[in-house]
């Protein structure tokens, strides 16, 4: 499977549909989004996938988020401020990351066994490995991130490769 992953959309329409082209040009059929929406309107972009996400710390109109995902439908889910997922055997933890600290205890800690800990908030792309854990941050899309940040990630299940993709030059 196609994984696809975004943050840090910040109300970017442009952005999003650039990253919806890469995402049906890779085969994308479910995209993980790890924060910083900010309005509801631009949930309906991702129509056509299944949209898994969490609340940033500048999501605040989170009922009309809620609603934007209901619409969605096909298994699209808003998860608050963490999710935990699987996909074809991979367990990922998603969550927006403010706190730096907290994405390196899901990355590292003994107590969580994640194969991928995702996260946004800081508007640079990120893609390392703990141990048995790759954390990535696929970048950012607000208006003053330098272009080789304003990127999406695309983790292949089946075989964990991560290929990052710009969108800075289709918006």
């Amino acid at each position: 499977m196609q994984l696809g992953i975004i943050s840090d959309t910040h109300d970017n329409v442009e952005a999003v549909d650039a990253a919806m082209d890469v995402f049906r040009e890779e085969g994308v059929e479910v995209v993980v989004h790890c924060g910083d929406f900010i309005a509801p309107p631009v949930i309906e972009r991702f129509d056509g996938v299944e949209l898994h996400g969490v609340l940033g710390n500048n999501d605040g109109e989170v009922e009309g988020l809620e609603a934007a995902f209901d619409a969605l439908g096909g298994g699209s889910d808003l998860h608050g401020r963490f999710a935990d997922l699987e996909f074809d055997g991979l367990s990922i933890a998603v969550l927006h990351g403010e706190d730096l600290a907290e994405v390196e205890e899901y990355a590292v800690s003994g107590d969580y066994d994640y194969d991928y800990v995702c996260y946004g908030h800081h508007h640079e792309r990120e893609h390392r490995e703990e141990g048995r854990t790759t954390v990535l941050n696929p970048g950012a899309h607000f208006p003053t991130v330098p272009a080789e940040h304003r990127t999406v990630a695309i983790l292949e299940t089946r075989t964990e490769s991560v290929r990052f993709r710009s969108v800075a030059d289709r918006e």
